[in-house]
């Protein structure tokens, strides 16, 4: 299994709305950064992502399945990019933020810190375990 973690704002999608969707869970659209489509592509059924809300929180709010692997953005007009979908797995007991992520010296590697911008990255083994602890799993 592979980490990843996504973005969103939460006034556009927040983690209460994808656990609205329930099991069926949701597209992942939007994407238009070949970085992050190419993450995108690498996910596989079953890897887990953690839910980040960017902007506004800034913190890891829950924990997210992939349900459904990389196929045509149906919001992309050019047919370059890609979606997924994926379905809420479980809240993180408490929220962490970048501000806790940042003041962690093992995780000064962590893309969320090194490419912030960056909308889908990859989280490594260790990262997982250690913002997993951190947020109460």
């Amino acid at each position: 299994m592979n980490y990843w973690l996504v973005k969103s704002e939460p006034s556009a999608w927040s983690w209460d709305q994808q656990v609205e969707k329930g099991a069926k869970g949701e597209a992942w659209t939007g994407v238009r950064n070949f970085t992050a489509r190419q993450n995108l592509v690498n996910m596989k059924k079953g890897d887990k992502a953690f839910f980040y809300h960017s902007n506004e929180g800034k913190e890891i709010v829950g924990i997210a399945e992939i349900v459904r692997e990389a196929y045509p953005d149906p919001t992309d007009k050019t047919g370059k990019f890609v979606c997924v979908d994926i379905k809420a797995d479980k809240p993180m007991p408490k929220p962490v933020t970048m501000a806790a992520i940042k003041a962690d010296k093992k995780l000064s590697q962590m893309a969320l810190v090194k490419y912030s911008r960056l909308s889908v990255q990859p989280v490594t083994s260790d990262e997982w375990k250690l913002v997993c602890k951190m947020g109460g799993l």
